[in-house]
C-alpha cells in the first residue's frame, strides 16, 4: 500500500510481523465511530473525553468531523460501513444538520449497508428530545439513551440535569421517532440496597423495547467521585451487596428475555447493539472526533489509531493538517490474539480459539484453559470458548489466566 495511506508515525516505523490473515477484520465487520466531546456539565463519575463549553461553532465542527472522515477512507478505502455510532460527549447536543452531513459524508466515502445501524447516544432533556425528529430524518435508526437512573435523588447525586419525569417524557418521545431505542442505568450507586435495584430494574424493564445497557458504578481515579473517595467522603456498597445486584440483573433481565449478550449489555435476541459487537467481535472501527481510537487493517497489517484529546486542539490540527491522528500503531500479531480475547470474552458467545492461534501464529495455552474449565470459569463448544456465569463474574481473574 502506498505510504501516504499510513499515519505519519506508522511510515517510519520498523516492521513488525504480520498476522497471518489480513482480512480477520471480517469476522466482526466495519463501523464508524463519531466523538462528540462536549457535554452541559461533567458528570462527577465520568472519566470519558467530555468538555463543557459555552459556544460550540456547528458548522466548524461539521467541516473537521468530515475532513477526518477522509483521511480515516484513504486509509482504509474498500469497505462498506455496516454501522455508525456517534458517541460523546454528549451527541444529542449536534445539531441535526451536523449529524445528517456526517452521515451523507460516510454513506458517500465508503457506502452505507442497506441495512445500516446507525446509533446516537442522548441525555433524555426536553430540550435534547425536541431534536429526535431531526436526528430520525438525518439517518439515525437508534437512540442509546443515557437515563442512568429513576429515582430523582440518585440522579441528582449522580449530576444529571434530567429528571425521571423528563427521561420518561423522552423515551416515549423516542419511541415514537425510531424502531430501536436503548437506554443506560447505573447500579451499585452510593447508597443502594439491592432491594431497591431490584425495584427499580423491574420499573425499567417495564418500559425498555428491547435492549438495556446496566453497569455497576466505578470509581475512577481523576474524576470527582475518585477524589470523594480518597478523602474517605464517597462509600460505594460493600463487595457483597454489589454482587448481588449483578446477579439480581441477570435473574430479572433473563425472566425478561433480554440475557446479558456481554457483560453490561442485556438485548432480546436479535436486538443486540450491532456496533458495539464490531468492537467486541474484534472487526475493525475507523474513529474521528477528538480521543476516537480505531483499528483499521491495511496492506502492512492492523493499525490502532487514536486521535488528539485536546477539541481545541484536534480542531486547529484537523483544519491545518486534515486530520488530528495521535497515534497510528501497527500491533503485532501477539498484540492482536491479546486485544481479540481482552473483547471477545465480554460476550456470552465467546471466541474462536483457532481464531487466536492464527492471529498469533501460537495456541492457547493448554494447560491454562484446562484449569479453567476444571474450575468451571469457561467451557467449550466445537471450537468456541466462552466464560461461564461464575466466569463472567470473575472475568478479570480467567483473563489474567489465559494471558499469562
Amino acid at each position: 500500500m502506498p505510504a501516504q495511506q499510513l499515519g505519519p508515525e506508522a511510515q517510519n516505523s520498523q516492521s513488525i510481523e504480520l498476522a497471518p490473515a489480513d482480512d480477520d477484520w471480517r469476522v466482526g465487520g466495519f463501523g464508524v465511530y463519531v466523538h462528540w466531546p462536549f457535554c452541559q456539565s461533567k458528570c462527577p463519575y465520568c472519566d470519558f473525553n467530555s468538555h463543557v463549553w459555552a459556544e460550540i461553532d456547528q458548522s466548524r465542527w461539521r467541516r473537521a468531523l468530515i475532513a477526518e472522515l477522509g483521511a480515516a477512507h484513504a486509509a482504509a478505502p474498500d469497505r462498506v460501513a455496516e454501522t455508525v455510532f456517534f458517541g460523546g460527549g454528549t451527541p444529542s447536543l449536534m445539531a441535526p444538520e451536523t449529524v445528517a452531513a456526517v452521515i451523507e459524508e460516510i454513506d458517500r466515502l465508503w457506502g452505507l449497508a442497506p441495512d445500516a445501524e446507525v446509533s446516537l447516544e442522548a441525555n433524555p432533556t426536553s430540550i435534547e428530545a425536541g431534536r429526535f425528529a431531526g436526528y430520525a430524518q438525518a439517518g439515525v435508526n437508534r437512540v442509546s439513551m443515557g437515563a442512568q437512573a429513576l429515582n430523582d435523588a440518585d440522579l441528582k447525586a449522580l449530576g444529571r440535569l434530567h429528571s425521571v419525569a423528563e427521561a420518561r417524557a423522552a423515551f416515549d418521545i423516542a419511541r415514537q421517532q425510531f424502531d430501536r431505542v436503548s437506554f443506560d442505568l447505573i447500579y451499585a450507586r452510593v447508597g443502594q440496597e439491592p432491594t431497591a435495584w431490584r425495584q427499580e430494574l423491574r420499573e425499567a424493564l417495564g418500559m425498555a423495547i428491547d435492549h438495556l445497557s446496566l453497569y455497576q458504578l466505578t470509581i475512577e481515579a481523576g474524576t470527582r467521585f475518585g477524589d470523594l473517595y480518597e478523602r474517605g467522603r464517597l462509600s460505594p456498597p460493600p463487595d457483597h451487596a454489589s454482587a448481588e445486584m449483578y446477579e439480581i440483573t441477570q435473574e430479572l433481565c433473563d425472566a425478561a428475555g433480554m440475557p446479558a449478550y456481554e457483560i453490561s449489555n442485556h438485548a432480546a435476541p436479535g436486538a443486540e447493539c450491532r456496533h458495539n459487537l464490531v468492537y467486541w467481535r474484534y472487526g475493525d472501527y475507523a474513529g474521528v472526533g477528538p480521543g476516537a481510537h480505531g483499528r483499521l487493517t491495511q496492506d502492512a497489517g492492523r493499525m490502532a489509531t487514536a486521535t488528539i484529546r485536546d477539541p481545541a486542539e484536534w480542531l486547529a490540527t484537523v483544519e491545518q493538517k486534515g486530520a488530528g491522528w495521535s497515534e497510528w500503531e501497527q500491533l503485532s500479531c501477539a498484540a492482536q490474539g491479546t486485544e481479540m480475547l481482552l473483547m471477545g470474552m465480554r460476550l456470552r458467545e465467546g471466541v474462536a480459539v483457532d481464531r487466536y492461534a492464527q492471529l498469533t501464529g501460537v495456541p492457547l495455552d493448554r494447560a491454562a484453559v484446562a484449569r479453567l474449565q476444571t474450575s468451571g470459569l469457561i467451557e467449550s463448544d466445537g471450537d468456541r470458548m466462552r466464560a461461564t456465569a461464575q466466569g463472567r463474574i470473575l472475568l478479570d481473574a480467567v483473563l489474567r489466566e489465559l494471558l499469562t
